[in-house]
């Protein structure tokens, strides 16, 4: 069977194991059915997930010029304290941003190759965990904008990782971390600003499971741009990667935008 589209985000479903679903425009494929199966990605094209043109992909799915003009590519996606919508302050697209950036964010400590700390939107949980790879993870505080998280987490910061090691993430290289006493320990770096919004009554601990049947030992990106057909055996889905047999990865979220030919 053949299945073509664009790549976008595998939309995900809480499940032990999580469920991965990779969506194109007129289909979709269950990626947990197709564990030990042989898969062909090949590249097709490029089209611009904000203009639709079939413009080559600069970042996060976008051309070079949605990159560069779109509200959902501002600084502040990468660098929630530089939000300013409550300030009634524009970056790129006011009502755009106060629809985002106004509404309740959590910022919590995440274990996939070490503790790191991040902000998501409250909707967003828990695919934000998934997303990034986490076995674990625990909210630290909730505040009511995307500004006070973005600071927040800038006060973590001195104390824990702010991105994920992907190679230790997909080789499941993970610590035995406490995440409760490590959100008792985060309380205490929090700034004045948010500390209202801290509690040491802690909230439940999430726990999360992937389709992963064999961890690989050695870790090596597939590069639809160098290689632009790829045939492999899938062995597991991890974050927003796709683990195949021999050792390679494909992250999807690298390749958003690009049209690919799936065949199974």
């Amino acid at each position: 069977m053949t299945y073509e589209g664009v790549l976008t985000k595998m939309q995900t479903e809480l499940g032990n194991p999580i469920h991965y679903y990779l969506v194109f425009e007129n289909s979709f494929l269950n990626l947990n059915q197709l564990l030990d199966k042989e898969l062909e990605i090949s590249f097709q094209g490029y089209q611009c997930l904000n203009c639709g043109k079939k413009k080559k992909i600069f970042r996060q799915g976008f051309c070079y010029d949605c990159f560069m003009s779109s509200a959902s590519a501002g600084d502040w996606i990468m660098k929630p304290e530089l939000s300013t919508a409550h300030l009634d302050i524009e970056d790129r697209d006011l009502e755009y941003e106060k629809k985002v950036q106004l509404q309740p964010h959590i910022v919590y400590l995440a274990l996939s190759s070490e503790v790191k700390v991040g902000v998501t939107r409250k909707t967003q949980v828990p695919t934000r965990w998934i997303d990034q790879g986490a076995v674990q993870a625990i909210p630290i505080i909730e505040v009511p904008n995307r500004y006070l998280a973005g600071i927040a987490e800038v006060a973590l910061k001195s104390q824990y990782a702010d991105k994920t090691n992907w190679q230790k993430m997909l080789k499941n290289e993970v610590p035995s971390v406490n995440l409760v006493q490590e959100r008792l320990k985060a309380g205490t770096f929090l700034p004045n600003e948010v500390r209202e919004y801290y509690s040491n009554q802690h909230p439940n601990l999430i726990e999360l499971h992937y389709p992963v049947l064999v961890y690989p030992k050695k870790v090596t990106s597939l590069n639809l741009d160098k290689s632009p057909i790829y045939q492999g055996k899938l062995s597991g889905v991890k974050g927003q990667y796709l683990i195949f047999q021999d050792g390679t990865v494909f992250n999807i979220r690298t390749f958003e935008g690009y049209v690919v030919k799936i065949q199974l």
